[in-house]
Parts: structure tokens; sequence; C-alpha cells
């Protein structure tokens, strides 16, 4: 068995699970294949996550701009979806894992959100890893958001303009529990963050790898921590 022991383990990482659709088309495959190979990734990504003591993994599971793509692919997605919520729920509440979702939610359609508000209610007790979904998210809206939250504790005489900072900002977010992620992970070679968590991962570490998220198992996850264990963390200042 590979020693990790050397290994500095980030508090909160965060994925862009990409390469799904080209991963199946390779293989002269439907797009919905890819998504559902990719599933087994997630299954074995969390796991892994969970026992190295991560605190906090968040994933990319769908954006607000996937919601452009053909109908028939978005409703695959979407009964994946929940499929994979009532069945791995289960699990992941016996494995100590909480379960919460970011992004608009409302926009969901319902038998997706009933899903998630069960694995939520299931989970809400549990200590483990945070398992956070990023559903019809996107990370502009995320900050339009929270601008909106803020104006109306503003106009309702809550809050005073002077007294906004950075740190303050914080708590108009999603979900103001979830810290920066130290450490963000791209799959398939895109060198691009897609409208992820804008805000938080400001100085985050990236890695990029060319592995595809269906092929993205336990040894890539190592690779990837081993990576970032290497890296010198100076938010702006001097190392």
């Amino acid at each position: 068995m590979q020693d990790i022991s050397h290994l500095k383990i980030p508090k909160h990482i965060a994925i862009i699970m990409d390469g799904n659709g080209r991963w199946a088309q390779k293989r002269g495959l439907p797009r919905i294949i890819g998504h559902k190979t990719g599933v087994e990734s997630v299954r074995e990504v969390v796991r892994v996550a969970s026992e190295l003591g991560v605190e906090y993994l968040t994933l990319y599971t769908f954006s607000r701009e996937n919601w452009k793509r053909p109908k028939d692919e978005v409703m695959g997605l979407m009964n994946l979806l929940k499929r994979l919520l009532r069945i791995e729920v289960e699990e992941l509440n016996r494995n100590n894992v909480r379960i919460k979702a970011i992004g608009r939610l409302q926009d969901l359609p319902d038998e997706v959100l009933e899903e998630l508000e069960r694995a939520r209610r299931l989970t809400e007790k549990n200590d483990g890893l945070k398992l956070y979904l990023a559903l019809s998210y996107g990370g502009r809206a995320e900050i339009v958001d929270a601008l909106k939250k803020a104006l109306k504790k503003w106009e309702e005489g809550k809050l005073s303009p002077d007294v906004i900072d950075e740190e303050s900002f914080h708590q108009f977010l999603y979900d103001p529990e979830l810290p920066d992620p130290d450490l963000l992970i791209r799959t398939s070679g895109e060198m691009r963050v897609s409208n992820f968590m804008l805000w938080q991962i400001a100085y985050s570490e990236i890695y990029v790898t060319p592995t595809l998220w269906p092929d993205f198992r336990r040894e890539e996850l190592l690779k990837a921590i081993e990576d970032y264990s290497k890296r010198e963390r100076r938010f702006g200042g001097i190392g």
C-alpha cells in the first residue's frame, strides 16, 4: 500500500469534474454512459477523501450553463442525480458523511429537490466528511445572489455598508459554513475555472490533470494531493 504519511491533507478540496462526454465519445458510446461511469469516480473520491481526513469536498456537479445542453442529456443527468441520491445516501450516512448542496437549487426538478432534502435530513448530524454538491451553480450567480442578500439587509436597516468587508461578505454566500478551497482540481486538461467558486478560489492551489473524470480514481486523487503537499502557500505574502 502506498505510504501517504508525508502528505499534507487539504481541509477543503473542490473538483471540477470534466470529461464525461469526451470519455464516452472516445469509446463510441452515448454521452450519458460517460456520466454514469463518472458516478463510480464520485463514489471512490468521496470514500478516499473521507479516509484521508479531508473535511470538505465540493463537487461541481451541474452548472447553470449545463441547462443549455440538449434536453435529453439534461433529463438524463437529473434522473441520474435523483437515483444516485436515493441509492447512495444510506451508505454515505453509515460512513458518517454529511450531504449539502449549493447553487440556485430552486431551478432543479421537484423530485431532485425532494431527494436532496431527504439526504440532507438523514445526514445532518454526521460529523465526518462534509460533501457539497454544486447544482445549478455558477460563481458569478453566487456573487450576485450574495449582493442581493446584503442589499435586502441594508433595506431592512440591519446592515451598514461601512461594515462590509471581504470577511463579512462571506456570510452572504450560499453556505457561510463552507471554507475556501485549499485545493481546486480540474480534470480533462482544460485550463479554465468554468465559473466555479470565483469568490472562494482567490488563493486556492490549482491542479489540472489530463485525466478524464471517469478515469479519475484513488491514484489520481493522491497525485493531486502529492502535488499540493509540495507547494508553499503564501497568500500574497513572502515565503
